[in-house]
Parts: structure tokens; sequence; C-alpha cells
């Protein structure tokens, strides 16, 4: 049992889907899994596991933030032998073509945070997706005849930020959208050397200002969800 998870060995599965918001991940294993069962409520920060198509599968909430999913892939890895994290969450747009709903498969992440700048004493590292779930992710979205994008994202350390044109750099370098975890994510999965992914779904536009509601980011993402567990 780790310090932010109460399961017990053995209880959580080596393919763990990762939302932020832990009704999220209650309503993806009530939605999804077959006989999912809570492993886990420390904190408020839901787990299940339970079986899709019979493969078995867990999903953890992980919270915001940088330090928050660092703390949750950190144990599952440790702790559980967690061998595939795949990231299912919200971003903002910063492309008109990218619009609300659609789904973002992120090849790797840009960064505002330093966390691996002190890891590199000053060097730029790059969080990449494993290349390999990375591909199968784009052929299944293939087969489900779901449209996707593909490229670049931006996890940033603020939600808040002092100049709100501040996306437009990154824009105008193609970065197609924001978040908060895909770059600690794929960074510490790559150091212990397991398979990590980001797929997002669009909830809000910097260019439109469309915003989704609170119970649209907590139930609607089913596309999104429907292409992780056929990863499986």
């Amino acid at each position: 049992m780790s310090i932010h998870i109460n399961a017990k060995p053995g209880e959580i599965a080596e393919t763990v889907l990762l939302p932020g918001d832990p009704l999220r991940a209650q309503w993806i294993a009530r939605t999804f899994l077959k006989n999912a069962t809570l492993y886990s409520d420390t904190r408020g920060m839901l787990g299940f596991t339970g079986f899709f198509k019979g493969k078995r599968v867990s999903v953890q909430g992980t919270g915001m933030g940088t330090g928050s999913v660092l703390i949750y892939a950190h144990e599952l890895i440790h702790e559980y032998g967690v061998k595939r994290l795949i990231r299912v969450g919200s971003a903002g747009a910063f492309q008109k073509n990218v619009q609300l709903k659609d789904i973002v498969i992120a090849m790797s992440a840009s960064t505002d945070s330093a966390f691996n700048k002190l890891r590199f004493k000053g060097a730029s590292y790059a969080p990449t997706a494993d290349a390999n779930l990375f591909i199968k992710a784009v052929e299944v979205a293939k087969k489900l005849a779901l449209p996707v994008h593909l490229g670049n994202i931006f996890s940033s350390d603020l939600f808040y930020r002092d100049d709100p044109e501040d996306y437009k750099k990154w824009a105008q370098f193609g970065v197609l959208c924001a978040e908060m975890e895909t770059a600690p994510l794929y960074t510490i999965a790559a150091q212990h050397q397991v398979q990590a992914l980001s797929l997002l779904t669009i909830s809000d536009s910097l260019i439109t200002k469309e915003v989704s509601t609170r119970v649209e980011r907590e139930t609607s993402f089913e596309n999104m969800i429907t292409l992780a567990l056929n990863l499986l």
C-alpha cells in the first residue's frame, strides 16, 4: 500500500487510465467497465479496477498539475507494477480547427514547468509519447472512425495566466492545445521505461471562448474513453 493509494497488492491492473477528475474516474468505471470495484478513495481520489471486453483495466484519478500527476504515476509504477499509463483528460484549444469535443492524441508535450530544467541542469528534455501506443491509438481511431488531431501540446503549471494572449506564441509554432499533466507523465514514464500516452478532449477554446459545463467535462467524453479502452 502506498501513501496516496490505499490499494492492496494485485488490485490494480497493469494498464491504468488517468483522468484528473476523480468523478470522471467513477463515471468511466460505472459506464464502461464490468465488475468494477473501488480499490482506493484516499483524499477523495477514486480508483477502480474492472474489465473491458475481457481485459483487466484500472482507472485512477490524479488531480491537477505536475506535482499531483507525478505522485500518482510514481506510486502506480513503483508500488503496483503498472506498465501502461493512459491519460484521459480535457484541454483548451489553441488552433481554429481544434474544436469543442475534438480528440487530441499528444505526440509530445512542451511545457513552462521547471521540473525538467532542474533534473537536466538547465537543458531541455522533450517529453514524448510511447511510440507504440501512439501509433496504435492512431490505428484504433481510424478503425473506430474517430477524427483526431495529432501533434505537440502544451503542459502548463498555470491555469490562470497574467497575459490572456500568451497562448498565441505557442499556437504560432503549431501547438494544438493546453493542459497540465502530460509533460510530467511522459517524463516519468520514460525514466522508468513504461508506456504512456495522453488522449485529450477539447473542453474549451482560447480562440472562440467556448467552454464546456462541469457536467459535460465529467461525463461527455465517450469517444475518448472508447479510444483509450480499445488500446487494450
